[in-house]
């Protein structure tokens, strides 16, 4: 088993040991949906896929050998660096330009910086998915699970 299996089955572990604690929360009688509910979606779908990471895993190394250990010298620390400060501006900013806004400007930037756009054509995938990305976590959020998102002080967007 590699790596990826490990990480999965610690994965399922965790979101198997979240999901017994969710049962434990009390239901509210002015509500019909409990503490809960969502947290209970959440970390069963993180508990699927996790299982599904770690059976492709073990489907994917039968019968072979262990690979060798991948080379330091192809790690790229200052992108994972990078990569986090500009989460913490996305979270930033967040207050301030709402949550639509800040989230396609941080999925643009995210997806630019994993993936450099070259010309001009190349910025409409990021661009797309940056819309894609924000339009559907809104509308899932907002108007199917009714749950409010950050709107922003500067914009009230």
């Amino acid at each position: 088993m590699g790596r990826d299996g490990i990480a999965g089955l610690a994965v399922l572990a965790a979101s198997l040991a979240l999901f017994v604690l969710t049962l434990d929360l009390k239901d509210s009688p002015l509500v019909p949906v409990g503490p809960g509910f969502y947290p209970r979606i959440v970390l069963a779908l993180t508990a699927v896929l996790s299982l599904g990471l770690a059976v492709a895993d073990v489907l994917a190394h039968r019968g072979r050998r262990p690979a060798p250990a991948a080379d330091a010298t192809k790690l790229n620390y200052p992108l994972v660096a990078i990569s986090f400060g500009v989460f913490a501006l996305y979270v930033v900013a967040l207050p301030w330009l709402g949550f639509r806004i800040a989230t396609f400007a941080y999925v643009v930037a995210s997806s630019s910086l994993l993936a450099p756009p070259r010309g001009a054509k190349g910025w409409s995938a990021p661009l797309i998915l940056a819309l894609a990305t924000t339009v559907v976590t809104w509308l899932v959020f907002e108007r199917w699970l009714s749950v409010l998102l950050p709107r922003g002080s500067w914009t009230d967007f």
